[in-house]
């Protein structure tokens, strides 16, 4: 048995977060040991915990967009991370980005190879942080947005190097056979009353005001039309936290929307929040991925969803859903009723939405993709 550490910075869950469980459990317990380095405890760790495997706490601060990566490997956080990978006899590593320079040098002083998995196409190297990223064993990006974005125009290290591996989709879990009755009861939403989600997390780049006003447009024409929003502040951070509230503020204070939307908050039964939805909207100004989008998918749901980023890469116009510019709040709430007032075109998208990541997006897939770097690297070292 092989045991992987994996270090992240973020102790909340967001798609990340979810992302890095979902790789964790999929992997054979036969075969490896999946730890957690963290540096305080949250959402995370509990569920790691009682789903995987050895959780560690260590105190540590992230690192921002300018880390000096000669400065952060003189940290006394590598040497504990150090400590950490040899008593636990860890054979390979696996780190986010704001965990990374201190890993990566972590790892070199343990004699362990480690994969630095990208999430985000804004973590654009600096010229002084190019070279430390070219050496890094293994990078894999989730996406051809965060991979594009990461090496920018022109890319600063050959494309091969940065394997874009997609986010796996649990279609256990995420499936149409759901029943999302409960939820509709729960809140008080009529069963046949026409229903709008979206799923994100709290941050003005998820925009949730632009849903709010596709949620007016839409309630307009459709007055029994209800709207859904799941997600939370996860990570607890100051300017997403006032973000929430002036939010909030604005639905209580908008007529049309004070009884017809609901925030739900943070829910572990996010499947139920799909299955109850007739349509599913991803408001974002730009997304890295979009995972929301494809459960929504793979619970046989129709998407609509901004044009800019990973949903480029997911989300069929015309055939699972339709693209959209961001903040174009006609063309949002034209598309979503076209879905909502046509039965047959929500069973057909759905089905075909169904269809695709079944094909391109299983946790089979991506599982499978990871076997083969982590087998990879270690028979390298094994050397």
């Amino acid at each position: 048995m092989k045991r992987i550490l994996f270090a992240s910075w973020y102790s909340g869950l967001g798609g990340g977060e979810t992302d890095l469980l979902t790789l964790a459990g999929s992997l054979d317990a036969e075969d490896y040991e999946c730890h957690l380095l963290l540096p305080t405890d949250g959402q995370l760790s509990e569920i790691w915990r009682e789903k995987v495997g050895p959780v560690h706490i260590i105190p540590f601060r992230g690192a921002t967009t300018f880390f000096v990566p000669p400065l952060w490997a003189r940290f006394p956080a590598v040497k504990r991370f150090a400590k950490l990978l040899q008593r636990e006899r860890i054979d390979l590593a696996h780190s986010d980005y704001h965990s990374l320079p201190m890993i990566a040098p972590a790892a070199h002083l343990a004699g362990l190879p480690f994969v630095f998995t990208l999430w985000g196409w804004w973590f654009k190297p600096k010229p002084w942080q190019q070279n430390f990223f070219r050496d890094i064993p293994k990078t894999v990006a989730r996406s051809i947005a965060i991979r594009d974005g990461f090496l920018g125009e022109p890319p600063f290290m050959p494309l091969e190097k940065l394997p874009v591996v997609y986010s796996g989709v649990d279609t256990e879990r995420f499936h149409p056979e759901l029943d999302g009755a409960c939820l509709r009861d729960e809140l008080g939403i009529a069963r046949d009353a026409p229903l709008v989600a979206m799923v994100a997390r709290f941050q003005r780049v998820k925009g949730q005001h632009s849903f709010q006003s596709i949620a007016e447009a839409v309630a307009r024409q459709e007055p029994e039309a209800r709207f859904i929003v799941a997600g939370d502040n996860v990570f607890g951070v100051a300017a997403d936290g006032r973000y929430r509230d002036q939010i909030m503020k604005m639905a209580r204070a908008n007529d049309a929307l004070r009884e017809r939307l609901h925030y739900i908050g943070f829910r572990d039964d996010v499947e139920h929040v799909y299955a109850a939805a007739d349509v599913v909207v991803c408001a974002s100004e730009f997304e890295s991925f979009g995972k929301a989008n494809l459960e929504a998918m793979a619970c046989g749901k129709p998407i609509v969803s901004t044009n800019r980023g990973g949903p480029l890469e997911t989300v069929r116009q015309g055939e699972t859903g339709f693209l959209i510019d961001p903040g174009d709040i006609a063309g949002f709430s034209q598309a979503v009723m076209r879905l909502l007032r046509d039965d047959s075109l929500r069973e057909i998208m759905g089905r075909a939405g169904r269809a695709q990541v079944c094909a391109r997006f299983s946790i089979d897939a991506m599982t499978a993709a990871y076997r083969r770097i982590f087998e990879d690297l270690l028979r390298v070292n094994s050397r």
